[in-house]
């Protein structure tokens, strides 16, 4: 059930789960795990969650680093109240849409977010958004901001 590549020297590196991969509408299929660890290398973004299974294209959701984006408002200028209040600020939703988009540039054009929601809550073991062994629950998180995802496909 694993998806991985042959490094040199022999060794496997697991590189997905093959339950994990879906398939847009245009018949790519997209292995969003090692997507998502290439976006969560940015100091933005804790957490981060790839979809669009059957749909013409992907999005991301991102769970942002609320420490390090507190201490970047904090640098720029950037007023909030509250971390739900700080993912609707527009600097800070451009901001990290950069970071994404700079990722984005290491996949196939067809691979690419071409959408994102910023999410303010944190996902955890205890809301049912991450498993004990910190892996995504993939339908919990869709379900939750399921008019989010609506919304990134609507024209």
């Amino acid at each position: 059930g694993d998806i991985g590549e042959i490094l040199p020297g022999g060794y496997l590196r697991i590189t997905d789960r093959k339950k994990e991969i879906f398939k847009t509408a245009g018949g790519k299929y997209i292995a969003p795990a090692h997507m998502e660890n290439a976006y969560k290398e940015s100091g933005f973004i804790e957490q981060c969650m790839i979809a669009g299974e059957n749909q013409k294209h992907p999005v991301i959701f991102v769970q942002p680093s609320f420490d390090f984006l507190k201490e970047w408002c904090r640098r720029h200028d950037v007023e909030w109240t509250s971390e739900a209040e700080i993912v609707t600020n527009q600097t800070v939703i451009d901001r990290i849409w950069e970071e994404v988009e700079e990722v984005n540039g290491q996949f196939g054009k067809w691979e690419q977010a071409k959408k994102m929601h910023l999410c303010g809550e944190l996902w955890n073991v205890d809301n049912g958004q991450l498993t004990p062994t910190m892996k995504l629950r993939r339908k919990p998180i869709l379900k939750m901001y399921a008019e989010a995802y609506d919304a990134m496909y609507a024209l």
